[in-house]
């Protein structure tokens, strides 16, 4: 009897990719088989960073994981789910607000294609860490270092460089 592999997904824009992030994936990768680090791509946002550019710098900070693959999707989560064979999504929680949220489109991905949904409460050390809060601090010339991998950090001081810095 063979068993297929426990797959799960962790979706996100990761604009950019933060510790907070990694610490998801890299917690979702010791307890599953594989871990898809979903991409949406979102043509009505416009981010800081290219779709390309995300997907380059996530691939580059997970690759120490052996089980953890980079990909693209657009429209329903459900449906790449459902087209990649992947009854889980991982999502991290930071505080009581992302619940409220997180557990609507939970219950509407089971109703919509059974897909299961596992709430990861985030490391308290990254609770506070969002992409937007990253950029916003970037932007300003403050200290990220502690908050995103070098790669990102780096990258977010070439894009930004000091347009705001006193």
């Amino acid at each position: 009897m063979s068993t297929s592999p426990r797959r799960a997904a962790c979706p996100g824009s990761f604009d950019p990719v933060t510790n907070g992030h990694l610490d998801v994936i890299g917690r979702a990768a010791q307890l599953y088989d594989e871990v898809v680090v979903a991409v949406l791509v979102n043509h009505t946002k416009v981010g800081l960073f290219t779709h390309d550019e995300r997907l380059e710098m996530l691939s580059e900070v997970t690759a120490d994981y052996d089980n953890v693959s980079i990909r693209s999707f657009q429209g329903l989560l459900v449906d790449f789910c459902r087209a990649n064979d992947i009854p889980v999504v991982v999502k991290g929680l930071r505080v009581a607000s992302d619940f409220d949220y997180e557990l609507q489109m939970a219950q509407m991905n089971y109703g919509l294609a059974g897909v299961e949904t596992l709430f990861m409460p985030t490391n308290p050390q990254y609770s506070f860490i969002s992409s937007s809060l990253i950029k916003d601090v970037a932007k300003w010339g403050g200290d990220i270092s502690g908050h995103v991998p070098d790669v990102v950090a780096n990258r977010l001081r070439k894009r930004l460089g000091d347009q705001h810095r006193p």
